[in-house]
């Protein structure tokens, strides 16, 4: 009703009397949009004063640190062969890195002890993987000119899971979910 009445070919008085009577139940979401489509444009040609652009600039500054800061990915710089060598020292196959890679698997499902020898070998610290796991899993953007659609990433998986899928055998497997603190 609201999108009908802004695209009326005569926007007058008598346009917006006649909706008023038809539509009373929106009679203040009309007149303010009545209001604001016959408003005036603002258009002031004069430049910033020095004070009012430092005024600005100390508000941005504030308010860009009042944001935090995102987690820094302690992924990003390891090379194909970097995660190959973290896969060997894991001793797990690279279809599970892969998948912690991507943060496919649940950060809580992974043990304390596997979560710190996973930091050890990333060069990073456990606060910093837990920082940058977040919520969602990752997508490769590597990946996507394979795809014959958009990609999407996959639910989060427990660790177990990832490592069936991978096919490690059940005592190794029994072993690494062992791994506390």
């Amino acid at each position: 009703m609201l999108d009908a009445f802004a695209v009326e070919s005569q926007p007058g008085r008598s346009t917006l009397e006649y909706y008023l009577r038809r539509f009373p139940e929106y009679a203040a979401e009309l007149i303010d949009l009545s209001r604001e489509l016959n408003r005036e444009p603002y258009q002031d040609a004069a430049p910033l004063s020095d004070a009012d652009q430092a005024s600005i600039d100390a508000a941005w500054s504030q308010h860009a640190a009042a944001m935090p800061a995102a987690a820094a990915d302690p992924f990003a710089a390891l090379t194909v062969d970097d995660w190959r060598a973290v896969a060997q020292r894991l001793d797990v196959p690279r279809q599970v890195v892969t998948a912690l890679r991507e943060r496919r698997v649940s950060l809580v499902s992974i043990p304390r002890g596997f979560l710190a020898r996973l930091a050890e070998a990333t060069r990073s610290s456990i606060a910093q993987l837990e920082a940058s796991w977040g919520g969602a899993p990752k997508l490769d953007a590597a990946r996507s000119y394979k795809a014959d659609s958009k990609p999407v990433a996959a639910e989060q998986v427990t660790f177990e899971q990832v490592l069936i899928d991978a096919g490690v055998p059940a005592d190794k497997r029994a072993r690494l979910l062992a791994e506390a603190d």
